[in-house]
């Protein structure tokens, strides 16, 4: 585990040579992190080819000198979280299917009964075996993470699982390499309004305030569809009951919020799942005031955070320096950054309701705690961690944590409706929660059973808050800390805690607080840099430093039970709408070609008069799921394709521009395979073009009935 002095050091490098004056969010402890991005390559193909030049862009930077790009974590072609380009197992039209070796990763949420603890937020590794196949290819190497290429194993690529195989086994060296832009063309490190493909560089300097998505460049529609499947969840569905009782959406970019409500806030009368009569019963409303549940961790990481910058909390302090009786039972050494990210070793949780009988009974059972694993070994999500740095700060200040959020930040951002134990003057704004035996209906209490039990004032659960409230707090994350030029952190620490501090814990990204990465609720706005939390009651809050983008869905899924179903589908379907709002803007012309949903193939007509030696280029802009890939073939007959390099990844959120320089053949095409995960922002290709030594056999641009889509579509972003 990195001490926090090498975390710092790296932090300040990072921002001094990747962003500009403004200190903007572009620290990582290592370069692997920058981006799970597009990485191509020029290079020849082919059994006989010979070693030329590579170039390699990997997102906003790139590493490796002298051979290939390399991911840290060892094996060439695999990220430093321990991603490759291929995820789980996956079969292509006639070709042969890949290993797996999946890791399970918790991305198990708070309460006695955590929802999709191995389900959701899982990473998989794994590598395919195969070049030349009939109908279909699959890409990659069975060999070390590299790209088989005509038959040949060479080094592929790296951070970020783009793959771009070369079939020389010579040397190569790498380099970044954007697409250059078209002439007469913005720079594509200029930012505009609306765009995923230009990613923003420093911190924002939004307010946030009402507007329609297209004032900020964004299409409407996919926010429309998004929020329209949040309605469709408060519908019964198949089973005769919705998914939960009602919901609150708020999308926000650039400043620019949209704000829908839907459903109920109260809608049952009993635990069975009574429908009380229409005239009892409570809409939901934009203002409606939820348990946001484990959120509230971020509450306490940002008290935490003000105390290190206060100089009162060294983060790479054992726990014991500050609370001496948490160092028993082997906790000596746990230091308080391993709180933050979870990696203390202490299990997810205790019955401490239920089996301790009073507050300072209670606390003593979480200080006493032994580990479950040795601390540093391994990420094991606790709430254990966040109820001790409530009860940390207290101890350092002499001040209760619902005093130091309200003095450190609910004040100071102006979150009028957000804190622990809401007044009972604002019931009727408060989305209803769970039946809970003895307590009957709860509604205006902390649902979680533990932080109920501690006053309703705890690290890891206790603050209500609305969409709005919430989105403020995200919008100060982007500026770097502030928000109406009321600060409430330096942006060197929210720089920290946008920190991947878990590399060697793949699929457990997490700064300190924020987690980081995690596509099973983060959907198409995933990222390294992505951040967010959810919570058990059915909340979840994305913020995309990329496109400077908040989304935010407030659910009461706990109303009347805990036990209907999972609401991640609907939090993703929240995120994928803003992520698909945003454009990617053709890279040559009016317009460019986008895989669908399903997989398919784009092919180029029939290539007449070739000989020798061909070369392909086109631009590239790739952000996939880890289980969804682009394969470049080549082919003479229709039927038989040999692979030539393999397009995969996300996080770099750039156009690439590929060329490859192979054998002449008939045809070539761009397969998208879609695996079993949850999706990406896309797959595009632009500008193909096809020469030899002749010259021109192919411009798309010029002539584009030259490429004939089946499962692509032409977009003009």
């Amino acid at each position: 585990m990195r001490t926090l002095l090498t975390a710092l050091a790296l932090a300040t490098t990072a921002l001094a040579t990747t962003a500009p004056a403004a200190a903007g969010p572009r620290a990582v402890p290592t370069a692997d992190a920058a981006a799970r991005g597009v990485v191509v390559a020029t290079h020849e193909v082919g059994p006989a080819a010979d070693a030329i030049e590579a170039t390699a862009g990997v997102g906003p930077t790139a590493h490796g000198v002298g051979g290939a790009a390399h991911g840290v974590g060892g094996a060439v072609g695999v990220d430093g979280a321990g991603r490759v380009g291929d995820g789980p197992t996956s079969v292509h039209p006639g070709g042969a299917g890949q290993a797996t070796a999946p890791t399970t990763a918790s991305a198990a949420e708070d309460g006695p009964v955590a929802e999709d603890v191995t389900t959701e937020g899982m990473s998989t590794e794994g590598t395919t075996a195969g070049s030349a196949t009939t109908g279909g290819a699959t890409a990659g190497s069975a060999a070390a993470g590299g790209t088989t290429t005509e038959g040949t194993t060479t080094e592929g690529t790296t951070a970020g699982g783009t793959t771009a195989g070369s079939a020389a086994a010579g040397s190569t060296s790498t380099e970044d390499a954007p697409d250059p832009e078209p002439a007469g063309g913005d720079a594509q490190d200029r930012r505009r309004p609306g765009r995923f493909d230009v990613p923003a560089r420093g911190w924002a300097d939004d307010v946030l305030r009402p507007g329609a998505p297209e004032h900020v460049g964004l299409d409407r529609g996919p926010i429309d569809a998004a929020v329209e499947q949040v309605r469709r969840h408060t519908a019964p569905d198949a089973t005769g009951r919705p998914l939960f009782a009602g919901a609150v959406t708020l999308l926000a970019h650039d400043g620019v919020v949209t704000h829908e409500a839907a459903g109920w806030a109260l809608r049952y009368a009993d635990a069975a799942g009574t429908e009380l009569p229409a005239d009892r019963r409570t809409p939901m409303r934009p203002d409606t005031i939820f348990d946001l549940a484990s959120i509230s961790k971020l509450f306490t990481s940002i008290v935490v955070m003000r105390e290190q910058e206060r100089g009162t909390l060294d983060l790479a302090a054992p726990v014991a320096r500050y609370l001496p009786e948490f160092g028993v039972n082997g906790k000596s050494s746990i230091t308080v950054e391993q709180l933050l990210t979870h990696t203390s070793g202490l299990e997810p949780w205790l019955p401490l309701w239920s089996r301790y009988p009073d507050v300072p009974a209670r606390i003593k059972a979480v200080l006493d705690v032994a580990p479950e694993s040795p601390p540093g070994s391994a990420y094991r999500y606790s709430d254990l961690n966040l109820i001790t740095l409530g009860v940390l700060v207290h101890r350092v200040t002499g001040t209760p944590l619902d005093v130091l959020v309200r003095e450190g930040i609910t004040q100071p951002l102006g979150l009028t409706d957000t804190g622990y134990n809401p007044p009972r003057a604002v019931l009727g704004r408060i989305a209803a929660t769970e039946f809970q035996g003895a307590r009957g209906l709860v509604h205006g209490e902390v649902h979680d059973e533990n932080a109920w039990s501690l006053g309703g004032v705890a690290g890891h659960a206790g603050v209500f808050s609305t969409a709005r409230d919430l989105a403020t707090l995200g919008q100060a994350i982007l500026n770097g800390g502030s928000h109406r030029h009321r600060r409430i952190l330096r942006p060197e620490t929210v720089e920290l805690m946008l920190t991947d501090f878990n590399q060697e814990f793949p699929g457990n990204a997490h700064g300190l607080g924020f987690e980081l990465d995690q596509r099973w609720y983060m959907g198409a706005l995933t990222s390294p840099r992505t951040a967010g939390h959810t919570g058990f009651t059915g909340t979840s809050l994305v913020v995309d430093p990329l496109s400077r983008s908040i989304a935010v869905l407030l659910t009461n899924r706990v109303h009347p039970d805990r036990d209907r179903g999972s609401v991640n589908p609907a939090r993703r379907a929240v995120a994928d709408g803003l992520a698909h709002a945003l454009r990617v803007q053709p890279r040559r012309g009016p317009a460019a070609w986008a895989a669908t949903a399903g997989g398919g193939t784009l092919t180029t007509r029939e290539l007449g008069g070739r000989s020798g030696r061909q070369r392909l280029e086109f631009s590239a802009f790739v952000d996939l799921d880890p289980a969804d890939r682009v394969v470049v073939q080549a082919g003479d007959d229709g039927s038989t394709w040999r692979d030539l390099t393999t397009l995969s990844g996300y996080g770099g959120r750039r156009w690439q521009r590929v060329e490859l320089v192979t054998e002449a053949a008939a045809r070539y095409r761009w397969l998208f395979v879609r695996g079993d995960g949850h999706g990406g922002r896309g797959a595009y290709v632009d500008a193909v073009r096809v020469t030899d030594a002749r010259g021109v056999l192919v411009d798309a641009e010029r002539e584009p009935a030259a490429l004939r889509a089946d499962g692509w579509r032409s977009v003009t972003g």
